[in-house]
């Protein structure tokens, strides 16, 4: 019988078995879907690009350039040209050009002198409002996640504050916090809340948390929801108290929705503008980060430009240090949940 030269030499045939597709056209494929996926994402890639990438590049170029200025030959504004990194010291040293063309000490009142303290001003609210909204937000959700009469009228009514426009909320805390207003007529108190420091500061929290804490509230209900109601009854029946539950079971599983919530409102916090703007006013003692922004824009776009992008810089940080210090990934956080209850 004829045997062939490749069955002799032991070689294999250059086929493959019957519909099972060949490397190459496996790769071809997954190439395919790599082209089309990004064919359908790349509209959506133009638009963030132009929307958000376009203005975060052009603030970070304008940052570099000086404001224009009166020359003093023609007393007529000039180009201010390249600035270095003279407008970020301007504002992490607090330096401010002098007459004879040097650089000094921002003199007190002015906006280059007010930088770190409307940083610390902002943090303070940050954490204060924060911390108090997730503590009154989580003993809400707890509270319409329960079966009632009447749980629905009650979660609408919760979401007013919510819904309420800030500069709306702002002027309605103002009226109240006046001098002959409601606050200090049920109190019998004669305190100026919105002109003195720490008042003023304690005013915004106050209307900030009364605004933003059914937001906290709307997102740890949506994760307590998630949470099945057979592993509260498997507790119950082992005998596990009601702070028990709370401390093994609810707080465990609803920490993801829960450090979404904090992420989305620290963020929102670190940006604070209208509400202290419109309660206070002029008040330095709660002047943000943002407020100082928005008035140096009126003296010069550019050193502007250099404060946002330091602003964007310290609220990236903090983002970074809740999602990797504290897991504020929800993605991860459910995952490491899975794989413990396997």
């Amino acid at each position: 019988m004829a045997v062939s030269a490749g069955e002799t030499s032991g070689a294999k045939p250059d086929v493959t078995a019957a519909g099972s597709p060949t490397p190459g056209r496996g790769a071809g494929r997954r190439w395919f879907g790599s082209l089309r996926a990004w064919l359908l994402i790349a509209p959506v890639l133009v638009a963030l690009g132009v929307v958000i990438g376009y203005p975060v590049v052009r603030a970070f170029v304008m940052s570099f350039q000086k404001d224009q200025g009166l020359d003093p030959a023609t007393g007529m504004f000039v180009e201010g040209g390249s600035a270095g990194w003279t407008n970020y010291t301007h504002w992490l040293w607090q330096e401010c050009p002098t007459i004879s063309g040097g650089v000094a000490s921002c003199p007190p009142g002015t906006l280059g002198s007010q930088f770190w303290s409307a940083v610390g001003v902002t943090l303070f609210f940050t954490v204060v409002t924060v911390a108090l909204e997730v503590v009154i937000g989580l003993g809400m959700a707890i509270v319409m996640g329960k079966t009632f009469k009447g749980r629905a009228l009650l979660r609408a009514a919760v979401l007013i504050p919510w819904a309420i426009p800030t500069a709306v909320t702002a002027r309605l805390w103002e009226f109240m916090f006046a001098y002959d207003g409601v606050i200090n007529r049920v109190f019998g108190t004669s305190i100026l809340w919105t002109s003195d420091e720490w008042p003023a500061r304690f005013a915004v929290i106050i209307a900030d948390v009364w605004k933003t804490t059914p937001f906290m509230a709307l997102l740890i209900l949506a994760g307590l929801q998630m949470i099945p109601q057979d592993v509260y009854e498997a507790a119950r029946v082992d005998g596990a108290s009601a702070w028990q539950r709370f401390l093994h079971i609810t707080l465990p599983l609803v920490k993801p929705a829960l450090m979404v919530a904090i992420l989305f409102r620290t963020m929102d916090a670190l940006r604070m503008y209208d509400l202290p703007a419109i309660l206070t006013l002029d008040n330095d003692a709660t002047r943000t980060v943002s407020m100082l922004v928005v008035d140096q824009i009126r003296q010069g776009p550019n050193s502007a430009s250099a404060l946002s992008t330091i602003t964007f810089v310290m609220i990236f940080i903090v983002a970074f240090a809740l999602v990797k210090v504290l897991g504020a990934n929800a993605v991860r956080t459910q995952e490491d949940q899975r794989k413990g209850a396997r």
